[in-house]
């Protein structure tokens, strides 16, 4: 079996993405703003965005299959699936949980809050992958830009004589992002996760942005996923040690990056630890 579709092992993943004149991740709080960190002024992209995303291309690639269901779905009640699984294991919420993990992805993978609904619901389910925030290597610069449309929202202005209505569009010019997956085999075993999983789930970060677009996104894709694989289910080495031999610096910082080429990307070819194989799922990057 190929080393990252082990789901008995320990994996320890890098990931880096940009964006090209879109928002990656707006704040409701801040107008739509694309996220920030307000004191070195990276640039942020939300695990829930990320999560987002994989579920809805897992959904995509798999939706025939009744082992790839997507619990956390827009149009559906969380507390009606925690039910039906309550339904099929009165009394048992142990087996609720088993049986929500092997009708839907996500709980399988990242975990589920299901305290909620009739009779206290089922508990709560420990996914074995985490993913973080993803953060731009450098500072970017979010701009907002003012744009006009010929429709009128409401028939009044029309009637007035009104011709065009006004708003506004954030955008990031450019902006490298890294985030970090971590993989816990001891709770994947619990889950009942299985190397068909893991390939739907790198699969799914490969293909993401892809499924994604939108005006709002602009030009969005995965530049680079690296994924270290330990010989164990509880792993041989710290994660940063390993995630931290993937660098990426800015190649010439006279000039605004705008492409993924404007950075050197190097990985620490000093042998890694007995039993830990760097897999470059993908790597754009010459």
């Amino acid at each position: 079996m190929t080393a990252h579709l082990d789901p008995t092992r320990r994996h320890d993943a890098v990931l880096l993405f940009d964006v090209s004149d879109g928002n990656p991740n707006g704040d409701p709080d801040a107008g739509n703003q694309p996220r920030t960190d307000d004191e070195t002024s990276q640039g942020l992209v939300t695990d829930v965005a990320l999560k987002r995303k994989i579920r809805d291309t897992v959904s995509l690639l798999r939706g025939d299959d009744p082992r790839y269901g997507i619990f956390v779905e827009a149009g559906h009640a969380l507390n009606t699936r925690i039910e039906a699984g309550l339904k099929a294991n009165p009394g048992k919420a142990d087996a609720a949980q088993q049986w929500l993990c092997e009708h839907y992805f996500d709980v399988r993978m990242f975990g589920a809050v299901l305290s909620t609904g009739k009779g206290g619901g089922a508990g709560q389910v420990r996914g074995p992958l985490q993913l973080t925030f993803g953060r731009s290597i450098d500072p970017i610069l979010p701009t907002d830009h003012a744009i006009t449309r010929v429709t009128q929202t409401r028939q009044e202005d029309i009637d007035k004589g009104e011709r065009t209505e006004m708003g506004s569009k954030w955008t990031v010019p450019y902006g490298l992002y890294r985030a970090h997956a971590y993989f816990s085999a001891p709770r994947a075993a619990k889950t009942g996760v299985t190397s068909d999983d893991l390939a739907a789930l790198w699969q799914a970060i490969t293909l993401m942005f892809d499924h994604d677009r939108s005006a709002t996104r602009g030009e969005m894709k995965l530049c680079g996923l690296y994924v270290f694989s330990h010989p164990d289910a509880l792993g041989v080495q710290p994660a940063a040690a390993l995630t931290g031999r993937i660098k990426v610096v800015r190649t010439n910082t006279e000039k605004a990056a705008r492409s993924h080429t404007d950075y050197t990307r190097t990985v620490d070819n000093s042998p890694l630890p007995d039993g830990i194989e760097l897999t470059k799922v993908v790597d754009l990057w010459p």
